[in-house]
C-alpha cells in the first residue's frame, strides 16, 4: 500500500483517523466475558462499528503479549479479522521493536509475514541496520519513532545532539528518511508537541506522520493540522483509550462509535478547508 493509496482512502472517508485497540480485559464490558475470546470480541466490535470512520487500526503489542499465547491468539485473530474483512485499511503493529541481524530478520518476519501486518512502529537507536530487514518487504511500512507523546520524550529527544547542534529527534529524521522512501517510511510525532510538527515538516515533508497523543492525552487537533498536513495529507492521527473504552456496558458499540465519528467529522471539516478533499 503506497502513500497515493492511503490519501485515497483519506479522501474517501474524510478522514485521517487511526484508532488503537490497546485492549485491556479489565475495562472490557463484563457481558463479553460469556465468550470464548473476550479480547477478541471487544476488538471485533469496535471495528465493525468504527471501520467506515477510520483509515487504520494499530493494536498495540504489549496489551496482547502480558497474557501470554492466549494474549498472542486474540492479537493474531484481530489481524485475521481486518485483513479479511476491511483489507484496505491500513493494520500498524505498534510494536516498538529495535533491534539488530537476525533479531529484525525475524521480528520483520514475525508482523509481516506471520501476521500480515501492514506497517510496524519502530526504533531507529541502533542505526539503520536495526531497520533494513523491515524495508525488504515490499507494500508493508515501517514507521520510526521520532517525537513521542510521554512526559519523559524531552529526557532525549529534545536534547542538542552534540555534534549537530539540532534536537535529536532532527538528528533521527534527517539520518533515516533517505534509508527507505516515502512510499515505505513514517515518523511517529506525538501529539502534544503540535508546534514541532512544523519543524518536522521542514525535514519531510513528503513523509506520512502517525500522530499518536489526540483524546485522554489532550492533543489539539486544530494545531496538528496547521502544522503537519502536507499535499497528499500526510497524518495518519490515533486515538486509543478516548474511542475503545468510550462505553462500558452491553451496547458499547454505538457510544464508541460516537466518539469516532465526533473526530472524524472535525477531520472531514480539516481537510475541506485544507482543499485535500
Amino acid at each position: 500500500m503506497k502513500a497515493g493509496k492511503i490519501y485515497s482512502h483519506i479522501q474517501k472517508k474524510k478522514s485521517f483517523l487511526c484508532i488503537g485497540l490497546d485492549t485491556d480485559p479489565k475495562r472490557i464490558p463484563s457481558h463479553l466475558f460469556d465468550t470464548d475470546d473476550p479480547v477478541f470480541e471487544f476488538n471485533k466490535r469496535i471495528v465493525d462499528a468504527t471501520h467506515d470512520l477510520a483509515i487504520a487500526y494499530k493494536p498495540n503489542f504489549a496489551f496482547y503479549e502480558a497474557f501470554g499465547s492466549d494474549g498472542i491468539k486474540s492479537l493474531e485473530r484481530t489481524a485475521d479479522y481486518i485483513k479479511t474483512n476491511y483489507h484496505e485499511i491500513l493494520l500498524i503493529a505498534d510494536a516498538k521493536r529495535g533491534d539488530i541481524g537476525n533479531t529484525s530478520e525475524y521480528y520483520a518476519r514475525a508482523v509481516f509475514q506471520n501476521m500480515d501486518f501492514d506497517a510496524v512502529t519502530l526504533s531507529a537507536y541502533m542505526g539503520k541496520d536495526s531497520i533494513v530487514p523491515y524495508l525488504s518487504y515490499a507494500g508493508k511500512w515501517v514507521i520510526l519513532l521520532a517525537l513521542t507523546s510521554n512526559e519523559g520524550s524531552s529526557d532525549f529527544q529534545l536534547a542538542n545532539a552534540l555534534e549537530e547542534n539540532k534536537k535529536l529527534f532532527e538528528v533521527i529524521i534527517e539520518k533515516s528518511k533517505n534509508w527507505g522512501t516515502a512510499d515505505n517510511t513514517m515518523f511517529v510525532v506525538g501529539a502534544t508537541h503540535p508546534s514541532l510538527i512544523a519543524d518536522v515538516r521542514k525535514i519531510v515533508p513528503d513523509h506520512f506522520l502517525l500522530v499518536p497523543g489526540v483524546g485522554a492525552q489532550g492533543g489539539d487537533l486544530e494545531m496538528i493540522c496547521r502544522n503537519g498536513l502536507n499535499q497528499k495529507g500526510g497524518l495518519i492521527v490515533n486515538a486509543s483509550r478516548s474511542i475503545i473504552y468510550a462505553g462500558d456496558s452491553e451496547g458499547f458499540e454505538i457510544e464508541v462509535r460516537k466518539q469516532a465519528a465526533s473526530l472524524q467529522s472535525q477531520m472531514a471539516v480539516i481537510l475541506e478547508n485544507h482543499n485535500l478533499l
